[in-house]
């Protein structure tokens, strides 16, 4: 079994730490985590976090190989969040990410001022 510490100051481990988010650790504890992501390589450490967690190969080929077979994979009802730690994803527009207004549509200004005209039109019509 592997120790519950990753090493995330060490920059050559970085290429070989997986974060995996969108976790229900409710539910999912260390020895899970451990279980799932072992069949990839062997594991130097992992620590399990409120709703995600990291896992440390030994190498980066282990790593890659852990986030191409779990990314996508449903665990306890969510689905999984996973990548290289040195690797962030960047923000794809995925289902459930909230845009402000002001993004899809520009100026929130001109939004909010339309608005409002548009609602005094309707609650006092021109006669």
């Amino acid at each position: 079994m592997a120790s519950n510490i990753t090493n995330k100051t060490d920059p050559r481990s970085m290429n070989s730490r997986v974060f995996i988010g969108n976790l229900n650790t409710l539910v999912v504890k260390t020895s899970d985590v451990e279980t799932i992501f072992s069949k990839y390589g062997k594991i130097v450490g992992s620590s399990v976090h409120k709703g995600f967690a990291f896992v440390q190969y030994v190498n980066e080929r282990n790593a890659r190989a852990a986030v191409a077979g779990e990314d996508g994979r449903m665990i306890a009802g969510q689905v999984l969040d996973i990548n290289l730690a040195a690797e962030p994803k960047v923000n794809q527009g995925k289902s459930g990410v909230k845009r402000s207004a002001a993004e899809m549509y520009g100026s929130s200004f001109d939004l909010d001022y339309d608005f409002q005209w548009d609602y005094y039109d309707r609650m006092y019509p021109a006669r």
